[in-house]
This record gives structure tokens, C-alpha cells and sequence, in this order.
């Protein structure tokens, strides 16, 4: 009897101790609809909606996580809510204090598959919230090129990007450097982890060095000959 009601309880604690970390792992996502019956606006609530919007909120967090190997609270920011307003504004999106903003009006013009572009755009922003900055040290162009790298890896890489090899410096941003790392991490699966890890309290070039045994400006050097020097 004691063994039966001891088993009984160390079961019990373990499915409160999962429930726990299930609690402390769930990030809420909240919608916040600002544009009205503007061209855009009714386009994405005619094509993308509220809960896609919140699903791919989930989902890109969740792949993230993953492609980030950040498999416990530990490593990673602490964020318990995150926030997606639809806005009538300029340029596409951008993010800020836990926030994504999205443009409707950049909707409402584009052109080709919207649903698949604004996924695409999501992933993105959802990166820059859980991506470490190298506490603003590293450079801008990194930072967004690891956000288009996670696009990229993700399938959701718009036909309009440069190809791989293409471009001028290996920091110039977005698909430029998402190419380039996606690269670089051929050459070292999970590199772009390993970066993001080694960013939580600063940044050095000699990253590239301590994990790849090349400067980040040989590595380009090479990634420019693999593709013919394209440019």
C-alpha cells in the first residue's frame, strides 16, 4: 500500500512539475487590428486573418527555438507575451519591445502570394524577438541577416533576393548576409546556434574564428570564389 501511494505521488509530481514548465514555456500572442477598412486592412482579413496570424506567431517561435537549439528557458530571453499590431504606416514591419508591427498598407500592394509574404515577414520580426544583439554591439547588418537567414531556412525566402555569392560585404544585411551564412553554416552545421549563443553578452569577429577557424573576412573571400565572384 505505502509503495502504491508513493508511486501515485511521485507521479502526481511529476505531471505538476511538466505543467510547470509547460506554463513557464508558453509565450501568449495577441492580435491587435488597427487598420480599419483600409485597402490592406481588408485584404488581410480577407486573405490572412487573426488566427493565421496568431498560428505563425507559434510556429515561427517554435522553429526558431529550434534552428537557435535553445531546448530550455535557460536560453532564452524571457519573453512571456508577444504582441502583432496591423497598422496602416510605412515601410513593411518592424519590431520593438516585444511588439511586431506590420505595415497593411505594404499588403494591400504586394503583388504576388500576400499569405506567404507575410509569413515570410513574420518569421523575420519574430527573430529580432528572440535573437541575442551581442547587447548592441554587434553589427546591424548580422542582425538582420541572421532574421533572413531564419526566413530563408524556414522556405519562405521571396524570389526577389540576391543569389548566393551575390553582394558586397558580408555585414551589408539581410539576403545578402542571410546567403552568407547559410554558407558558413554549411560548413558547420548549426553555426549561425553557436553565434547567436556566443551574442548574448557581446560581440567580437573572432567569433567566426573561434568557430569556423577562418576571419569572417576570409570566409567571405571564399564564399565570393565558391560562386564565381559574383556581384
Amino acid at each position: 500500500m505505502f509503495r502504491l501511494r508513493h508511486s501515485l505521488f511521485l507521479s502526481a509530481l511529476l505531471l505538476s512539475l511538466a505543467a510547470i514548465q509547460t506554463t513557464q514555456a508558453a509565450v501568449q500572442y495577441v492580435v491587435n487590428y488597427n487598420a480599419g477598412s483600409s485597402r490592406g486592412g481588408i485584404r488581410f482579413t480577407n486573405e490572412i486573418g487573426t488566427d493565421y496570424s496568431r498560428q505563425t506567431l507559434t510556429s515561427a517561435t517554435d522553429f526558431i527555438w529550434r534552428l537557435f537549439q535553445q531546448n530550455n528557458d535557460a536560453d532564452r530571453k524571457n519573453v512571456p507575451k508577444v504582441t502583432l499590431f496591423i497598422d496602416n504606416m510605412d515601410g513593411v514591419a518592424y519590431s520593438v519591445n516585444n511588439e511586431i508591427h506590420v505595415n497593411a498598407n505594404y499588403l494591400g500592394n504586394y503583388s504576388g502570394d500576400v499569405k506567404r509574404e507575410f509569413t515570410g515577414v513574420l518569421y523575420h520580426e519574430m527573430t529580432h524577438i528572440w535573437q541575442w544583439n551581442g547587447n548592441g554591439q554587434a553589427p546591424g547588418g548580422l542582425i538582420e541577416g541572421i532574421a533572413d537567414f531564419v526566413r530563408l531556412k524556414a522556405g519562405y525566402a521571396p524570389s526577389h533576393w540576391v543569389q548566393p555569392g551575390q553582394g558586397d560585404r558580408w555585414d551589408q544585411g539581410y539576403d545578402v548576409t542571410a546567403r552568407f551564412l547559410d554558407y558558413c553554416n554549411g560548413l558547420m552545421n548549426g553555426f549561425v546556434a553557436q553565434l547567436n549563443k556566443k551574442m548574448r553578452n557581446g560581440y567580437n569577429d573572432s567569433y567566426f574564428v573561434e568557430l569556423l577557424g577562418k576571419s569572417v573576412g576570409q570566409l567571405w573571400k571564399d564564399y565570393k570564389a565558391k560562386y564565381g565572384g559574383k556581384p
